[in-house]
């Protein structure tokens, strides 16, 4: 069987949801590395060149059990957001 790839598909129009391994290192709330961001980058920019709203979902790290998630800074994607904003030179809204 063989599996779609993404240039295979009409994407033009549609919302794609795109699981991306975001989970870089991080140091005092700064990418320390961003090959991780870097390697997503063609598929995302695919994506948006043909016309697809593009959303991706990743994590970082490794939540504590029974804590809220706004109150775990450590594990927030907003400096992700921040590099792959600069990367892709658009605008990248974080939701919670």
């Amino acid at each position: 069987m063989k599996l779609p790839i993404l240039s295979d598909l009409d994407i033009s129009g549609k919302r794609l949801l795109i699981r991306q391994d975001l989970n870089v290192p991080m140091n005092d709330g700064r990418v320390t590395s961003d090959a991780r961001i870097r390697a997503a980058l063609p598929t995302l920019q695919y994506a948006l060149a043909h016309g697809a709203q593009v959303m991706v979902m990743s994590h970082l790290g490794r939540p504590k059990e029974g804590v809220a998630l706004q109150d775990q800074t450590e594990v927030s994607l907003a400096p992700v957001a921040k590099v792959l904003e600069q990367l892709l030179g658009q605008s990248v809204p974080l939701v919670p």
